[in-house]
């Protein structure tokens, strides 16, 4: 009796061997991390703990500027390394809520887009989240399933070549 064997596509084959070749890299990386606004406060933890531990191995972290996940990424690289921390505006610092502002100014590299301050914020945020995975080797983002710029930003990651991980809050 004979069976066939259902191989995964070669586009998955191919993600795979990229993703264990990152685990097993002992290099360097230049990681973004993006994410929702409204985050669980146990989730909120989590991030600062994975963006501390990233840049205690010594990796470049790239994010944005808005509450909740960039938030604790910014919080987490803040307390190991500012130097392994750059945020990308989506708009000019002013346009940014006065509850990151304060934490905005601790950080070294920051790259303001005040071109972008005439656009709605769900366009400056594309475009934001567009720069900032070219910017990197991996992408991991943090969304609900109806994130519709993040998980838009994780097709355009993955259409780049990039390693993205995308884990749901919901």
């Amino acid at each position: 009796m004979s069976r066939s064997l259902d191989l995964p596509a070669l586009d998955k084959v191919d993600t795979l061997a990229q993703e264990l070749a990152l685990l097993q890299d002992k290099g360097q990386r230049r990681i973004a991390i993006l994410g929702s606004r409204h985050v669980p406060v146990v989730a909120i933890h989590l991030i600062e703990l994975i963006a501390r531990s990233l840049a205690q191995e010594g990796h470049s972290l790239v994010t944005s500027g808005a509450q909740g996940v960039n938030a604790a990424v910014i919080r987490g690289v803040l307390a190991v390394d500012a130097s392994k921390l750059t945020v990308l505006l989506p708009q000019s610092l002013s346009r940014q809520g006065p509850e990151i502002q304060d934490q905005l100014e601790q950080v070294l590299h920051l790259i303001e887009k005040p071109e972008h301050d005439d656009l709605p914020l769900p366009m400056a945020s594309s475009l934001c989240n567009q720069d900032i995975i070219s910017r990197c080797d991996q992408l991991i983002c943090l969304a609900f399933h109806d994130s519709e710029t993040l998980l838009a930003s994780c097709r355009n990651a993955e259409d780049m070549g990039k390693v993205v991980s995308l884990l749901y809050f919901d």
